[in-house]
């Protein structure tokens, strides 16, 4: 419910206003730092995912690697456009989720929110595992404590985020701006060398394949283009945490979403150029970002700052669905498809029971996976095109609906981007159906299948109270 301003009970003239809570919400640059972690991070493996798929086609394969980061980002411009309207259209938040209720009907937006839960969970066992695999690549001797590790960093993130979201935010700006200040710095002074300070293949490590070891045909490009898309999960955090924000909500929201656009499609495009520049292979156990580290900065402390940006960073940025699902919860909650517990708030606006449901579900996957980042990835992403898919079509039935100035122009480019995530979500699955997708496949229709019992259970108790019981909003302070 919104609190009203005006009228009876608002607070006289020269009199401090009630804290409506609004200090415990984010501003356009602490909103970038704590839902933007899983998008910036994602340059780490964004570029890599590009050049592994098009490796299979030797050194010619690995010229497209330019063209294809091109019309990635490309997509990333009509992503940020899209859900920058649907910021300002679906301002009580839940991204796809909200626009498929609106525009698409129920089930459909049922799998909107079952696609944007996964992803979610998945991001932050991707994540903590990922910062995980950094560090024992650096430590060895670690490598046999990776589980316990991982389970430790998510116990930070999740006290964290249990103080608040504009806590969490204040912890993470510093990591965020260190690690974009420091890619930034590898793009400029790599475009300034002539030639590469040192490279992967000269320090005993062999290419992936040879030059010239295939073809370089419309599937592989297609492929490589839906693996490099990994690079775009998290675009739709910003749209789905509006309520998160500081008023005016939609205006910070859309700032964000602007800033967390731009910079992602520069740093992508900037890695691609240096890639084409150095005339970069895949090297066997070192990341294209530290190869271009090397080649920009030389083995010197600017590389290994780079390193341990990149995996403070890539372990922080399952902040990015602590900051997006509890909100996605609350509205499910709300609507009846979860407990009416998810909607509850404590102090700080903390979700509680969001985030805490959060952590039990990613501890269980890390478990599972035992801390290995190679067991989890095959599932990832999966979710996110499939949202992005049904928001781009339930953004073109609302411009159809609302037929404004411009309308049609609006229509074509949500349309664009529903075809190019589309395809996209179908090459990523069938690409990696073998390697475990089938899980999310069978997952998705199953959390629907949830959503639709725990509504069914709240209609009864409806039923039998003669009324349609409504959640609670705000816990009592202890």
């Amino acid at each position: 419910m919104s609190v009203l301003t005006t009228g009876p009970g608002a607070a006289p003239a020269g009199e401090e206003p009630p804290d409506t809570g609004d200090r415990h919400r984010l501003t356009a640059v602490t909103g970038l730092a704590a839902l933007s972690l899983d998008a910036m991070a994602s340059v780490a493996y964004g570029p890599e995912a590009i050049a592994l798929v098009l490796a299979a086609a030797g050194a010619r394969g690995l010229g497209f690697t330019l063209p294809v980061t091109l019309a990635i980002a490309a997509l990333l411009a009509v992503l940020v456009a899209s859900y920058r309207q649907v910021i300002a259209a679906f301002p009580d938040g839940g991204g796809s989720y909200a626009v498929a209720k609106a525009h698409l009907g129920t089930r459909t937006s049922l799998v909107a929110a079952a696609s944007l839960v996964l992803d979610y969970v998945l991001n932050v066992a991707v994540a903590v595992t990922a910062g995980v695999a950094a560090l024992t690549s650096a430590f060895p001797a670690l490598h046999g404590a990776r589980l316990w590790l991982c389970l430790a960093v998510l116990a930070l993130v999740t006290g964290v985020n249990l103080r608040g979201i504009a806590e969490s935010a204040k912890v993470f700006i510093v990591p965020t701006a260190v690690f974009v200040g420091a890619v930034f710095a590898l793009i400029a002074v790599g475009l300034l060398r002539s030639a590469p300070v040192g490279t992967a293949t000269a320090a005993g490590h062999a290419p992936v394949v040879e030059d010239n070891a295939g073809g370089v045909g419309a599937l592989l490009l297609l492929k490589a283009f839906a693996s490099g898309c990994s690079a775009l999960t998290g675009v739709e955090a910003i749209a789905n945490a509006v309520p998160s924000f500081r008023v005016p909500r939609v205006r910070r929201a859309q700032r964000a979403e602007t800033a967390l656009g731009a910079v992602l499609g520069l740093m992508l495009i900037g890695l691609a150029v240096l890639i084409g520049r150095f005339h970069l292979q895949s090297v066997a156990g070192v990341t294209v970002l530290a190869q271009l580290a090397d080649a920009s900065f030389g083995h010197n402390g600017a590389f290994y700052v780079l390193q341990f940006a990149t995996m403070t960073l890539l372990a922080l940025s399952a902040n990015t669905s602590f900051g997006g699902l509890p909100v996605l919860l609350e509205l499910l909650a709300r609507d009846d498809y979860l407990p009416h517990v998810f909607a509850l708030k404590a102090d700080r606006q903390v979700h509680r029971h969001g985030v805490l449901a959060l952590a039990a579900v990613s501890a269980a996957l890390l478990v599972f996976s035992g801390g290995d980042t190679n067991t989890l990835v095959p599932l990832f992403a999966i979710g996110v095109f499939v949202g992005f898919t049904l928001a781009q079509v339930g953004m073109v039935r609302h411009w159809r609906r609302e037929r404004g100035p411009g309308w049609r122009g609006k229509a074509l480019l949500n349309g664009l981007g529903a075809l190019l995530t589309g395809v996209s979500a179908g090459v990523v699955t069938a690409s990696k159906l073998a390697e475990g997708a089938w899980l999310v496949v069978v997952a998705l229709p199953l959390l629907v299948a949830a959503f639709v019992a725990v509504h069914r259970a709240y209609d009864r108790i409806g039923e039998r109270l003669g009324r349609v019981p409504e959640p609670p909003h705000r816990e009592r302070s202890l």
